[in-house]
């Protein structure tokens, strides 16, 4: 069974480290974007989402990523973001809390460009949270239809 290695590093850790990867999916600016062992080389933007890795024993272990870039070479994908977590780290409550916070002030008129497009980012980040969350709880045909 081929495998490839994945690496997941924000500002301040390294979030994964495996060798024994099957499948990444990750949330490209043009789509999701899916790379198997033995990729051709590839550099991509990504935007907030949800990244999935499935090891070759058929455990999934997601994530939650803010942006950043992935490149595939040489049967390794390495992914830098800003930021990112793992599903099991994300507090499903907070969260919902949080994406609430931000509807409210979504609904509220601001004067400054600056202040909409802060809130619009706590808003992407929220809802990207929740479905990371919910995929982890729900298991991947949940998390598709709260889509």
């Amino acid at each position: 069974m081929s495998t490839m290695h994945c690496e997941i590093v924000t500002q301040e850790r390294q979030l994964f480290s495996a060798d024994d990867v099957q499948l990444v999916l990750a949330p490209g600016v043009n789509g999701q974007v899916g790379i198997l062992p033995h990729h051709a080389p590839l550099m991509t933007a990504l935007e907030d989402g949800m990244l999935l890795v499935r090891r070759a024993d058929g455990t999934e272990e997601t994530f939650a990523v803010y942006g950043g870039f992935m490149e595939v070479v040489a049967n390794r994908v390495t992914v830098l973001t800003d930021a990112a977590e793992r599903a099991e780290e994300i507090d499903e409550a907070l969260a919902e809390e949080a994406h609430k916070r931000a509807q409210e002030l979504m609904k509220q008129r601001y004067e400054g460009k600056e202040d909409y497009e802060r809130i619009e980012m706590a808003m992407r980040r929220s809802l990207t949270r929740l479905k990371v969350a919910r995929r982890k709880r729900e298991g991947y045909r949940g998390a598709r239809q709260q889509e």
